[in-house]
């Protein structure tokens, strides 16, 4: 007899870790952010030397980007299938391996100084592609068509990562390249599409639950598939044409319409629930993201092209994916789905991380300053993380 995915999970007697797919890439993908920062800071002084062929500022985008940002959607991607196509969820040792070949990724590209090139660039795209893989194979025995815009865009983030790699190759700025830019633009479209679901729809549940009030409007109205349409345009122009003028005025509408739509989604009585109102506070950072390299691109010199896009790097995606993070934890290990202390302090710690980002580039002469401030608050908030959650993410919840 077939099992369920609930049933499944808990025939696994192995490690808890890899009992479900959210519990090893948050866990690792957490404490990455903050390793990965911990060597980020000290190198951008001068005060160590990392064993990478990449220049510093290059390895501080992969790294976050491509590495951080890859667990994160793994854990993600691998929780909902179940739920996406009715299939068996991926757990055990094939979990273990698919969370070692991001690990080898991560170590290869550190160390890429005393690694053949081919090698390094083999096992960094091993992870997504693989992943790739699973997804597709799961879709397609579900017949589960709605999400295939899902496994487009990580086939997009994996094409990004060689775009990545061939600039680096080429002795080309790789930081400033196509590739970080379609990556992101793929994290960044995730967001607006993924987010534009569960957000207005856990603000809905919410409100619902405490009676009469403003609700927010369904997810994917027409409007909102408008803003979407509106954002993948604005994306794609600014990979192509990063300091085009037409990129910039894409973007700026492209922020305006995303604004509107996240006005629809009743945040503004999410304030007594932290657990929602940093979904909201994250989703803000699309729109302000696009307004703000809009507004670089037309009229340079406001805050810098690389502290306008740390509101999508640090902001969108920082904040978005520590908010559903910590929702999904909760959650899948059956704990009262409430923030309490700690966990609003590293919400906080991460909306500090980008401020202070933000104003280093409008501030360069305490830029310096302003780098340390937010590395550190960026340290707080995933290390934090990784105190506050790593104990239920590695042990099984009572009912299993």
């Amino acid at each position: 007899m077939a099992q369920s995915s609930a049933e499944q999970i808990r025939a696994w007697q192995g490690p808890a870790i890899l009992s479900f797919g959210f519990r090893p890439f948050f866990f690792l993908g957490a404490l990455w952010a903050a390793v990965a920062m911990a060597l980020w800071v000290p190198a951008l002084c001068g005060a160590v030397v990392l064993p990478t062929h990449l220049d510093p500022v290059a390895w501080h985008a992969h790294a976050f980007l491509f590495g951080y940002l890859g667990a994160i959607v793994a854990g993600f991607v691998l929780t909902a299938v179940p739920n996406w196509t009715g299939r068996l969820p991926v757990v055990g040792w094939r979990l273990g391996a698919l969370a070692l070949l991001w690990g080898a990724g991560r170590l290869a590209v550190l160390v890429s100084a005393y690694l053949p090139p081919a090698l390094v660039v083999a096992v960094d795209l091993a992870f997504p592609l693989v992943l790739g893989a699973v997804l597709l194979r799961e879709i397609v025995a579900g017949r589960n068509w709605r999400n295939l815009p899902v496994l487009a865009l990580l086939a997009v983030f994996a094409l990004a990562n060689g775009l990545f790699h061939w600039d680096a190759a080429r002795g080309l700025p790789a930081a400033s390249g196509p590739g970080v830019r379609l990556g992101l633009a793929a994290g960044i479209a995730l967001i607006a599409l993924i987010g534009g679901r569960v957000v207005p729809s856990f603000t809905r549940n919410w409100l619902a639950r405490l009676g009469s009030g403003r609700l927010p409007v369904p997810p994917m109205r027409r409007f909102d598939k408008l803003a979407i349409l509106a954002l993948l345009a604005a994306l794609l122009a600014w990979v192509v044409a990063p300091v085009s003028a037409l990129s910039g005025v894409a973007l700026l509408l492209a922020g305006a319409l995303h604004l509107a739509r996240q006005m629809r989604w009743a945040g503004d009585r999410t304030l007594r629930e932290p657990l929602l109102l940093v979904l909201h506070g994250g989703y803000l950072f699309v729109p302000l993201g696009a307004l703000a390299l809009g507004a670089e691109i037309l009229r340079p010199g406001l805050f810098g092209i690389a502290s306008a896009q740390h509101l999508w790097m640090g902001g969108a995606i920082g904040l978005m994916t520590l908010a559903m993070m910590t929702r999904a934890t909760l959650g899948h290990t059956g704990q009262t789905l409430r923030a309490g202390p700690g966990t609003v302090v590293i919400y906080l710690a991460l909306v500090m991380a980008v401020v202070a980002r933000l104003a280093a580039g409008a501030w360069s002469s305490e830029a310096t300053v302003l780098y340390a401030v937010s590395g550190t608050a960026w340290i707080i908030a995933f290390a934090g993380f990784a105190v506050l959650y790593g104990p239920l993410l590695l042990r099984r919840k009572l009912t299993e």
